[in-house]
Protein backbone atom coordinates (compact mmCIF):
# COMPACT_ATOMS: atom_id res chain seq x y z
CA UNK A 1 0.00 0.00 0.00
CA UNK A 2 1.06 3.75 -0.51
CA UNK A 3 -0.28 6.55 0.32
CA UNK A 4 -0.44 9.88 -2.00
CA UNK A 5 -0.60 13.02 0.33
CA UNK A 6 -1.44 16.24 -1.70
CA UNK A 7 -0.97 19.90 -0.73
CA UNK A 8 -4.08 21.55 -1.67
CA UNK A 9 -2.80 25.51 -2.54
CA UNK A 10 -0.31 25.83 -5.86
CA UNK A 11 -0.96 21.84 -6.03
CA UNK A 12 -4.65 20.92 -6.52
CA UNK A 13 -6.36 24.18 -6.72
CA UNK A 14 -4.79 27.90 -8.14
CA UNK A 15 -5.85 30.01 -5.15
CA UNK A 16 -2.93 32.16 -5.03
CA UNK A 17 -5.31 35.57 -6.36
CA UNK A 18 -7.73 34.92 -3.06
CA UNK A 19 -5.05 34.42 -0.99
CA UNK A 20 -3.78 37.40 -1.52
CA UNK A 21 -6.93 39.97 -1.78
CA UNK A 22 -7.66 38.72 1.88
CA UNK A 23 -3.76 39.12 2.86
CA UNK A 24 -3.88 42.65 1.01
CA UNK A 25 -7.21 43.47 3.19
CA UNK A 26 -5.96 42.21 6.05
CA UNK A 27 -2.52 43.71 5.96
CA UNK A 28 -4.19 47.06 5.09
CA UNK A 29 -6.91 47.13 8.15
CA UNK A 30 -3.82 46.37 10.44
CA UNK A 31 -2.29 49.67 9.29
CA UNK A 32 0.11 47.81 6.85
CA UNK A 33 0.61 48.43 3.09
CA UNK A 34 -0.63 45.83 0.97
CA UNK A 35 2.18 43.26 0.51
CA UNK A 36 3.23 42.43 -3.56
CA UNK A 37 1.88 39.50 -4.48
CA UNK A 38 5.49 37.89 -5.02
CA UNK A 39 5.76 38.14 -0.88
CA UNK A 40 2.07 36.61 -0.84
CA UNK A 41 3.00 33.56 -2.76
CA UNK A 42 6.34 33.08 -0.75
CA UNK A 43 4.07 32.18 2.54
CA UNK A 44 1.51 29.93 0.39
CA UNK A 45 1.18 26.55 2.49
CA UNK A 46 2.10 27.95 5.83
CA UNK A 47 -0.42 28.10 8.93
CA UNK A 48 -1.87 31.62 8.80
CA UNK A 49 -0.40 32.90 11.58
CA UNK A 50 3.43 31.82 10.74
CA UNK A 51 2.62 33.38 7.03
CA UNK A 52 1.71 36.50 8.47
CA UNK A 53 4.50 36.79 11.48
CA UNK A 54 7.24 35.54 8.34
CA UNK A 55 5.78 38.25 6.43
CA UNK A 56 6.20 41.11 8.51
CA UNK A 57 9.66 39.86 9.71
CA UNK A 58 8.62 39.34 13.71
CA UNK A 59 7.51 36.84 15.95
CA UNK A 60 3.42 35.91 16.23
CA UNK A 61 2.09 38.05 18.60
CA UNK A 62 -1.81 39.43 19.78
CA UNK A 63 -1.77 41.50 16.39
CA UNK A 64 -1.11 38.95 14.23
CA UNK A 65 -3.87 36.93 16.12
CA UNK A 66 -5.92 39.48 15.60
CA UNK A 67 -5.08 40.07 11.74
CA UNK A 68 -5.46 36.45 11.49
CA UNK A 69 -9.10 36.36 12.07
CA UNK A 70 -9.67 39.17 9.64
CA UNK A 71 -8.23 37.16 6.89
CA UNK A 72 -10.59 34.68 7.86
CA UNK A 73 -13.30 36.85 7.68
CA UNK A 74 -12.41 37.85 4.10
CA UNK A 75 -11.92 34.48 2.84
CA UNK A 76 -15.84 33.19 4.24
CA UNK A 77 -17.13 35.96 2.51
CA UNK A 78 -15.21 36.11 -1.01
CA UNK A 79 -15.43 31.98 -1.35
CA UNK A 80 -18.97 32.69 -0.44
CA UNK A 81 -19.83 34.46 -3.47
CA UNK A 82 -21.25 32.81 -6.50
CA UNK A 83 -19.12 33.70 -8.62
CA UNK A 84 -16.50 32.70 -6.84
CA UNK A 85 -13.66 30.26 -8.81
CA UNK A 86 -10.74 28.62 -7.52
CA UNK A 87 -9.82 26.38 -10.54
CA UNK A 88 -7.87 23.19 -10.32
CA UNK A 89 -5.04 22.64 -12.22
CA UNK A 90 -5.42 21.19 -15.66
CA UNK A 91 -5.26 17.31 -15.06
CA UNK A 92 -5.11 17.01 -12.00
CA UNK A 93 -8.30 15.75 -11.00
CA UNK A 94 -8.33 12.83 -13.90
CA UNK A 95 -4.69 12.33 -12.02
CA UNK A 96 -6.50 11.93 -8.45
CA UNK A 97 -9.33 9.46 -10.37
CA UNK A 98 -6.87 7.49 -11.26
CA UNK A 99 -5.17 6.96 -8.16
CA UNK A 100 -8.72 6.20 -6.66
CA UNK A 101 -9.24 3.40 -8.40
CA UNK A 102 -6.79 1.69 -7.53
CA UNK A 103 -6.63 -0.39 -4.43
CA UNK A 104 -3.17 -0.23 -3.63
CA UNK A 105 -3.08 3.83 -3.01
CA UNK A 106 -4.51 5.66 -0.40
CA UNK A 107 -5.23 9.47 -1.06
CA UNK A 108 -4.53 12.11 1.70
CA UNK A 109 -4.56 16.08 1.80
CA UNK A 110 -1.98 17.89 3.91
CA UNK A 111 -2.72 21.88 3.90
CA UNK A 112 -2.52 25.42 5.68
CA UNK A 113 -6.33 25.70 5.12
CA UNK A 114 -8.61 25.67 7.91
CA UNK A 115 -10.30 22.56 8.01
CA UNK A 116 -13.58 24.57 6.93
CA UNK A 117 -11.99 25.62 4.46
CA UNK A 118 -10.92 21.76 3.26
CA UNK A 119 -14.55 20.50 3.73
CA UNK A 120 -15.99 22.94 1.85
CA UNK A 121 -13.60 22.23 -0.95
CA UNK A 122 -13.98 18.50 -1.03
CA UNK A 123 -17.78 18.87 -0.85
CA UNK A 124 -17.88 21.13 -3.46
CA UNK A 125 -16.34 18.73 -5.78
CA UNK A 126 -17.01 15.64 -4.69
CA UNK A 127 -13.77 14.14 -3.58
CA UNK A 128 -14.81 13.51 0.29
CA UNK A 129 -15.00 9.78 -0.24
CA UNK A 130 -11.77 9.85 -2.33
CA UNK A 131 -9.80 11.43 0.46
CA UNK A 132 -9.09 9.06 3.12
CA UNK A 133 -7.10 11.25 5.42
CA UNK A 134 -6.29 14.59 5.90
CA UNK A 135 -5.07 17.18 8.53
CA UNK A 136 -5.07 20.74 8.03
CA UNK A 137 -3.86 24.19 10.25
CA UNK A 138 -6.42 23.50 12.39
CA UNK A 139 -5.01 20.34 13.47
CA UNK A 140 -1.49 20.28 13.23
CA UNK A 141 1.73 22.50 13.92
CA UNK A 142 2.67 24.93 10.36
CA UNK A 143 4.68 22.94 7.82
CA UNK A 144 7.68 21.88 7.92
CA UNK A 145 6.64 20.64 10.51
CA UNK A 146 6.18 16.64 9.60
CA UNK A 147 3.43 16.30 11.93
CA UNK A 148 0.72 16.49 9.03
CA UNK A 149 2.34 13.54 7.23
CA UNK A 150 2.93 11.54 9.90
CA UNK A 151 -0.50 11.78 11.36
CA UNK A 152 -1.99 10.95 8.15
CA UNK A 153 0.35 7.79 8.10
CA UNK A 154 -0.97 6.94 11.41
CA UNK A 155 -4.26 6.91 10.56
CA UNK A 156 -3.96 4.95 7.23
CA UNK A 157 -1.31 2.48 8.65
CA UNK A 158 1.17 3.36 6.44
CA UNK A 159 4.77 4.04 6.73
CA UNK A 160 6.16 7.56 5.91
CA UNK A 161 8.80 5.46 3.81
CA UNK A 162 5.75 4.31 1.55
CA UNK A 163 4.20 8.06 1.42
CA UNK A 164 4.15 10.60 -1.08
CA UNK A 165 4.15 14.04 -0.72
CA UNK A 166 2.93 16.11 -3.55
CA UNK A 167 3.22 19.70 -3.29
CA UNK A 168 4.37 23.26 -4.83
CA UNK A 169 6.16 24.33 -1.76
CA UNK A 170 9.22 24.47 -0.01
CA UNK A 171 7.39 24.04 3.01
CA UNK A 172 5.88 20.77 1.10
CA UNK A 173 9.37 19.40 0.75
CA UNK A 174 10.79 19.99 3.99
CA UNK A 175 7.45 18.70 5.59
CA UNK A 176 7.92 15.50 3.86
CA UNK A 177 11.88 14.61 4.02
CA UNK A 178 11.75 15.34 7.87
CA UNK A 179 9.14 12.82 8.14
CA UNK A 180 10.98 10.53 6.09
CA UNK A 181 8.59 10.23 2.91
CA UNK A 182 8.96 10.75 -0.91
CA UNK A 183 9.12 14.64 -1.95
CA UNK A 184 7.65 14.95 -4.77
CA UNK A 185 7.52 18.98 -6.25
CA UNK A 186 5.82 20.25 -8.94
CA UNK A 187 6.36 23.22 -11.01
CA UNK A 188 3.10 24.38 -11.52
CA UNK A 189 2.54 26.14 -8.19
CA UNK A 190 4.37 29.06 -6.58
CA UNK A 191 7.73 27.99 -5.93
CA UNK A 192 10.56 27.76 -8.92
CA UNK A 193 11.78 24.44 -9.79
CA UNK A 194 15.53 25.71 -7.78
CA UNK A 195 13.36 26.00 -4.80
CA UNK A 196 12.08 23.14 -4.48
CA UNK A 197 15.49 21.52 -5.45
CA UNK A 198 16.81 23.26 -2.45
CA UNK A 199 14.25 21.91 -0.12
CA UNK A 200 14.78 18.16 -0.55
CA UNK A 201 12.60 17.56 -3.39
CA UNK A 202 13.30 13.68 -4.99
CA UNK A 203 11.57 14.64 -7.80
CA UNK A 204 9.90 17.59 -9.97
CA UNK A 205 7.17 16.93 -12.41
CA UNK A 206 5.57 19.25 -15.02
CA UNK A 207 2.33 17.82 -15.12
CA UNK A 208 -0.17 15.51 -13.02
CA UNK A 209 -0.08 12.83 -15.19
CA UNK A 210 4.07 12.53 -14.48
CA UNK A 211 2.84 11.63 -11.05
CA UNK A 212 1.79 8.56 -11.75
CA UNK A 213 5.04 6.66 -13.01
CA UNK A 214 6.76 8.20 -10.07
CA UNK A 215 4.32 6.60 -7.68
CA UNK A 216 4.57 3.53 -9.29
CA UNK A 217 1.45 3.60 -11.32
CA UNK A 218 0.73 1.90 -14.52
CA UNK A 219 -2.11 4.02 -15.31
CA UNK A 220 -3.15 1.65 -18.73
CA UNK A 221 -3.22 -1.18 -16.31
CA UNK A 222 -4.54 0.04 -13.08
CA UNK A 223 -2.33 -1.28 -10.21
CA UNK A 224 1.05 -0.37 -8.97
CA UNK A 225 4.00 -2.10 -10.10
CA UNK A 226 6.49 -0.25 -7.90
Amino acid sequence: MKLVLFDCDGTLIDSAATIHTCMELAFEEAGYERPPIAKTKSIIGLTLDAAIAQMLGREIDDQINHMVQRYKHHSFLIRAGEDHDEPFYDGIMETIDTLSNIDDILIGVVTGKSRRGLDNLLHKHGLNSTVTASRTADECPSKPHPAMVLECCEVTGIDAADTIVIGDAIYDMQMAKSAGALALGVSWGYCDENGLRAAGADHIVHEPKDILPIIGVDAKKGHVYA
